[in-house]
């Protein structure tokens, strides 16, 4: 037994946490993990959906271009011009989609481009994303267009 300053004993106990409390910790950390990382990977599938939408946005500018100065969108050939980058995003290495034209497009008037998911946004609820030549965006899933296009 220990005195204390005032001339009486009492025990010495060490101090810690039990194993309840450790436990409560945990089973409180893990609700929240189960809570939050869904809703992290939500939030990165829509940011490489927004990738995709900035590539597809920035090819039709480049078709625009190509038309303006060729009078069509074909080439002389009759083929579909080269696009200048067929994954998105352009730059890093995670490629989540593939963009081309979409089938039977470009024609001397019109085209359409896609987005073809790939990787990990295979699954994604949007599926493929087009554009058009007329400014017109779609998907190919049960997704509503406010859910896969804002704005």
């Amino acid at each position: 037994m220990l005195e204390n300053s005032y001339g009486t004993n009492r025990k010495s106990r060490s101090s810690g946490f039990t194993l309840i409390e450790v436990m409560i910790v945990v089973a409180i950390i893990g609700i929240i993990a189960a809570i939050s990382y869904p809703s992290y990977q939500e939030h990165v599938r829509k940011t490489k959906r927004a990738d995709a939408q900035t590539a597809l946005m920035e090819l039709s500018q480049f078709m625009e271009r190509y038309y303006t100065a060729n009078g069509r969108y074909l080439a002389s050939d009759n083929a579909a011009p080269t696009l200048p980058f067929t994954e998105a995003p352009k730059d890093g290495a995670g490629k989540s989609y593939n963009l081309s034209f979409a089938e039977n497009s470009p024609t001397a008037n019109s085209y359409t481009l896609q987005a073809v998911p790939k990787g990990s946004m295979t699954g994604d609820k949007c599926g493929t994303l087009t554009l058009t030549s007329t400014g017109a965006k779609g998907q190919a899933a049960d997704a509503t267009m406010a859910e896969c296009w804002r704005r």
